[in-house]
């Protein structure tokens, strides 16, 4: 599974943890891994670390930098030399699906994980009550959530990016 993780939130955690449960070795891309920007507002270094602390207690899985190239055919040329021959590669995106849909078994992440452990939750939303306050914190697990407090990641983002991440929840709810 790739996806960019930025933060690693209530609605992945289940996933994260289904797929560990379930694979052999699981393979976890973290996408647009050369990106620092308001999509991406942690490096890939703390990325690692927050897939870290939600997966304490697994030894089965290998986090796997997957770079943005910007170019949907290259990109997927460049997957399958990262990834190499899999059992089934899962995914919520239907660009990436259309992608990938002639190299991989394509499974959607529901299919790992109950209907009971399901949040709705994703990363626009975490970061958008992040650039409001403190909302944010219910958002994530626990230790996600200390590890962004402890090295304040939380403030660095509303500092670089609060007031953008604002205008673009203006702007959004301005279109119909």
């Amino acid at each position: 599974m790739v996806a960019r993780w930025r933060p690693v939130h209530n609605g992945q955690l289940p996933v994260l943890r289904a797929l560990c449960e379930h694979g052999g070795e699981v393979l976890i891309g973290i996408g647009s891994s050369n990106r620092y920007n308001l999509r991406n507002p942690f490096t890939l270094e703390e990325t690692q670390d927050m897939l870290g602390l939600a997966l304490e207690g697994f030894a089965n899985y290998r986090l796997i930098p997957v770079p943005d190239l910007d170019d949907g055919p290259r990109w997927r040329v460049m997957l399958l030399d990262l990834l190499g021959p899999l059992d089934c590669f899962v995914t919520d995106n239907p660009y990436v699906a259309s992608l990938l849909k002639n190299d991989y078994k394509i499974i959607r992440p529901v299919e790992f994980v109950p209907p009971e452990a399901r949040t709705p939750v994703d990363g626009t939303l975490v970061r958008r009550e992040m650039a409001r306050g403190d909302g944010w914190k219910s958002l994530v697990p626990e230790k996600i959530a200390a590890y962004i407090i402890q090295n304040g990641l939380d403030t660095r983002f509303r500092r670089e990016f609060g007031l953008q991440t604002l205008s673009t929840v203006l702007t959004d709810s301005n279109v119909s």
